[in-house]
């Protein structure tokens, strides 16, 4: 059987999405951070030695990082190639989505929110005045000129296609999704209505809705 290794608040929404919908039998092994560090605990580690979350074992197998463990389950499981298109632009589509997610978005993404925990932590108070310009000044002159062109290619992709690889649910999908989730979090999403839009959809698939529940157990 799969086990989906799940570190408390890190990226394993994707993976037990996937599993769902392909109607794979699976495991949730959860993992809590570490309080001091914030993050992966040895037990972890002993899975993979990064601490990377998600990370599947398939029988001997162990693979980390979403777009592998995606492509993974789509090539080994997906036999009626439900999740990858067979059209040639809809695979270029979703390719390019997979990759775009973890390779241009997501860093991003993660360094705005690790900014704002460093604002949020104790320190002297004449410090943080200091600390909170030097990050609103990141966020101004490196994050924002590169994350909005993104987000307005996702709205404007979206704008025209249904998913992100054209009118039929992909591995694109399960990938794009957290980083669309994660911007709405961080960053205002109020010109993108069609990401808006998107993100609703998805909320309302029956596998996300399972693969949510199980989560949260």
């Amino acid at each position: 059987m799969i086990i989906l290794h799940h570190l408390v608040q890190s990226r394993s929404n994707r993976i037990a999405w996937l599993l769902e919908a392909l109607n794979l039998p699976y495991e949730i092994k959860v993992y809590q951070r570490d309080p001091k560090t914030y993050g992966a605990p040895e037990s972890l580690k002993q899975i993979d030695p990064l601490g990377k979350s998600p990370v599947i074992t398939d029988g001997e197998l162990v693979i980390a990082e979403s777009g592998a463990i995606i492509e993974y389950l789509i090539d080994t499981y997906d036999t009626d190639q439900q999740f990858r298109p067979k059209d040639p632009k809809a695979l270029l589509d979703y390719r390019y989505w997979l990759h775009f997610a973890e390779g241009s978005m997501m860093p991003l993404l993660v360094m705005r929110l690790v900014l704002s925990k460093a604002v949020d932590k104790p320190m002297p108070f004449f410090i943080k005045p200091v600390i909170k310009k030097f990050v609103q000044a990141l966020n101004q002159y490196f994050i924002d000129p590169r994350i909005i062109p993104q987000l307005k290619l996702v709205d404007k992709h979206l704008s025209n296609n249904k998913w992100f690889a054209g009118d039929e649910l992909s591995g694109a999908d399960f990938q794009m999704v957290l980083a669309l989730q994660l911007a709405t979090a961080r960053c205002d999403m109020s010109p993108y209505h069609h990401i808006k839009k998107y993100i609703e959809q998805v909320e309302k698939v029956e596998s996300y809705q399972k693969a949510m529940k199980k989560l949260s157990e």
